[in-house]
């Protein structure tokens, strides 16, 4: 899937909080996959015999660059909302600091119609290359590692009673729509927005971006 059109901003959805949007988007990014094979030797018959033992999660790799030479204000304040995705977030569900149980938040990066799958960042590397006369750095760019999360997206069950998870569809974002909007057309009640916010983890029901790819919950019977 390609981005639609060149002044849609490129920005990564964290688990919590304000989507970080790119200042410029990337020339480009990296998707990678692998598969793990193990050869069994046959002696005195050449060459062995592959079986399959699995397929590892999948692997991105995107390049952001930040610049605030035109305002002065240090690039630091861009590039440290992405170092924060690399820090335990004991509010996260499941999280036990007592017990040592914690994870980093998982996040989506999402450039017009492209959606990542959900990930974690595994590695970041942040190189500063411009700097003002008082040392305020003012140029940066950011190399970041993702990984697949889960093999699938995984949505929060809506049903309190059961701790299984009910079938969703997904929905594209059209220009100005609604999340009340899309409530109707899923639900036929425009109240019922409240669902997909949660599912999907919405902050600002104002702030839909078009493009997004919106998981409906379906509903318990």
């Amino acid at each position: 899937m390609t981005a639609t059109g060149a002044q849609t901003k490129a920005f990564f959805k964290p688990e919590r909080g304000q989507p970080i949007p790119c200042m410029f988007n990337p020339s480009g990014f990296s998707v990678s996959r692998s598969n793990k094979w193990e050869m069994t030797p046959r002696p005195g018959r050449g060459l062995g015999q592959l079986t399959y033992q699995g397929s590892s999660n999948g692997d991105m790799s995107v390049d952001v660059f930040f610049d605030t030479t035109d305002t002065g204000r240090p690039v630091t304040e861009h590039t440290d909302k992405l170092m924060k995705l690399m820090d335990e977030d004991p509010s996260l569900p499941g999280a036990d600091p007592a017990s040592g149980k914690g994870r980093p938040q998982t996040v989506v990066f999402s450039w017009g119609n492209l959606q990542s799958f959900e990930a974690v960042v595994t590695h970041l590397n942040v190189e500063l290359k411009y700097f003002s006369a008082t040392g305020v750095p003012l140029r940066a760019t950011a190399k970041v590692t993702l990984k697949q999360y889960e093999a699938e997206y995984s949505f929060p069950p809506q049903n309190p009673t059961s701790g299984t998870r009910l079938p969703h569809t997904a929905h594209r974002v059209s220009p100005g729509e609604t999340l009340d909007r899309i409530a109707a057309r899923h639900y036929a009640d425009p109240n019922a927005w409240r669902i997909i916010a949660e599912a999907n983890h919405i902050d600002d029901p104002l702030a839909l971006r078009p493009g997004t790819l919106l998981a409906i919950p379906g509903q318990a019977s």
